[in-house]
């Protein structure tokens, strides 16, 4: 219950960013559009976000937290100090050293990443200029990820949850104050970014003060638990940042065609909602809860923990990924065609979104099922199966790109994903380490169904609406999210009508 009750916690914070994000995203739109300046932006944004998600988030939650815990649990709040501010020590050089690389050859770098950006030297130059610009803020939000996962592995998830709500307000912000100065909004933008990053890192350091947290730089040492925190942490590079890695490589392929970039951003956007609301925040509480019990020997109660995030997850993510599909050119017009974003970027960007909508169990999948083995101290598993998702993502990106332009690099993100969580949870299973119980074969089917019904009543009720979605901004937000609303109470009342779940039981759940 604790497990449900902290996800939701995780989960709610990171849907009041993810309704900020959709305000930034909005704004974004109407300022850049989906021109070149939009494509270099992106691509800039991209770039240490990438490198924040593998190097920070996913290598640092996969291998810091269980060693992390084992030192809070077993030799006390002290020796856990210690050990993070080995890390931190060691993380912040590595960063160091990364970001000066980075701004020293970043137009030899933007030749890989944006390979489509070639003809176009305009392009190019605004893109090096951009990265360049925003590039340090991987040097603030991996070290806000580090005070993160010590707060997570404390059981205080909210201030990390609450991170990028400072990302979206500094760049609202930006858009607000300085966009209007500059006939160049990338370059407003970008300085946006770079601002956050500073704002999250104090964020998060007040966090750790209040309770007892706060590090304190040391030389770097090669320690006994760093050299483990290493052999850990360069397999969760890769592993933990897969989602990342194959949306950077359809971001080098989409440079390939104009406007391409743009539009599997913007539907990137989106299905990034549910994503980090449910896949995320489950991940992100079930690592340390799964360590714990793994250190007590508990492994019932581990069994437990996975079938309760699974069901949990699926629960919620189901008929969001059908709500995406069914109704995707409704939710892109209303929420971002207006000013340089126009119908023929709205038809483009909901084709994404639906293909990416099939794959949205898939993406959360993969967050459930990789701390089963990150709790395990077991990093080098899922990064097998990562170099197989990322060769099956570049194979069939590339091969439905001839085919299908745009939307089959989508298709080969949504093929990996699932092509990586079949292996995931089939070698969980084969190891023993889980096993579907009862309650969660009952209930996936059951969820399934209820989705569908409300699937059949979101496509009617787009459908008789439609005439209302060409109004005003706020009206047609207003009408969207009414109709969202009503297919939340129908799913709701299918789930208790078929036994999905039960309103009682989800009550206890959230309120224990």
């Amino acid at each position: 219950m604790n497990l449900v009750r902290s996800a939701a916690t995780v989960g709610g914070t990171t849907l009041l960013s993810r309704i900020l994000g959709f305000l930034r995203d909005m704004l974004v739109a109407s300022a850049l559009g989906t021109g070149p300046m939009a494509d270099a932006f992106f691509v800039a944004f991209r770039f240490p976000n990438m490198f924040r998600s593998i190097f920070a988030e996913g290598a640092f939650n996969s291998a810091f937290v269980p060693l992390f815990a084992r030192h809070l649990e077993g030799e006390g709040k002290a020796a856990a100090r210690r050990f993070a501010e080995d890390a931190l020590s060691g993380l912040l050089l590595a960063l160091l050293l990364l970001t000066i690389i980075a701004e020293i050859f970043m137009p030899w770098l933007m030749w890989i990443f944006a390979p489509g950006f070639g003809d176009d030297a305009a392009k190019v130059a605004l893109a090096v200029e951009f990265t360049r610009i925003n590039f340090p803020y991987l040097l603030f939000i991996s070290l806000t990820a580090l005070q993160a996962a010590i707060l997570n592995s404390m059981g205080r998830f909210f201030p990390g949850a609450a991170a990028p709500v400072m990302l979206n307000v500094t760049m609202i912000a930006a858009i607000w104050f300085l966009v209007p100065l500059t006939q160049n909004p990338g370059l407003a933008l970008s300085y946006g970014v770079a601002a956050a990053g500073v704002v999250q890192f104090i964020w998060l350091l007040l966090s750790c003060w209040r309770v007892g947290m706060v590090l304190r730089l040391r030389m770097p040492r090669l320690t006994p638990d760093m050299r483990q925190l290493v052999m850990l942490g360069v397999p969760g590079i890769i592993s933990g940042g897969i989602g990342q890695l194959n949306l950077t490589i359809g971001t080098m392929i989409a440079t390939l065609q104009a406007g391409a970039v743009s539009w599997l951003y913007y539907a990137d956007r989106i299905y990034q909602l549910p994503l980090g609301v449910i896949g995320i925040a489950m991940g992100v509480v079930l690592l340390p809860d799964l360590a714990r019990r793994l250190r007590a020997d508990d492994l019932g109660g581990a069994n437990w923990s996975q079938n309760r995030a699974i069901e949990f997850s699926m629960l919620l993510t189901v008929p969001a990924a059908m709500g995406l599909a069914v109704i995707p050119y409704d939710i892109i017009k209303v929420l971002f065609e207006r000013g340089a974003f126009g119908a023929a970027d709205t038809q483009a960007t909901a084709l994404a979104l639906m293909i990416y909508a099939l794959g949205l169990p898939a993406f959360v999948l993969n967050k459930v099922f990789s701390p089963g083995f990150y709790a395990r101290q077991d990093t080098k598993t899922p990064l097998r199966f990562a170099a197989i998702s990322i060769a099956v993502n570049i194979v069939s990106s590339f091969a439905l790109f001839q085919l299908f332009s745009f939307a089959g690099i989508a298709m080969g993100t949504t093929i990996a994903a699932w092509v990586n969580a079949g292996q995931l949870g089939f070698t969980l299973w084969r190891r023993g380490d889980f096993r579907p119980d009862a309650q969660l074969m009952a209930r996936i089917p059951l969820i399934l169904l209820s989705a569908a019904g409300m699937g059949l009543a979101l496509y009617g009720g787009a459908v008789w609406l439609a005439p209302l979605f060409e109004r005003h901004a706020l009206a047609s937000i207003s009408v969207l999210a009414g109709l969202v609303a009503g297919g939340l109470v129908i799913y709701g009342l299918l789930c208790e009508l078929t036994g999905a779940t039960r309103f009682a039981e989800m009550r206890r759940a959230l309120l224990r």
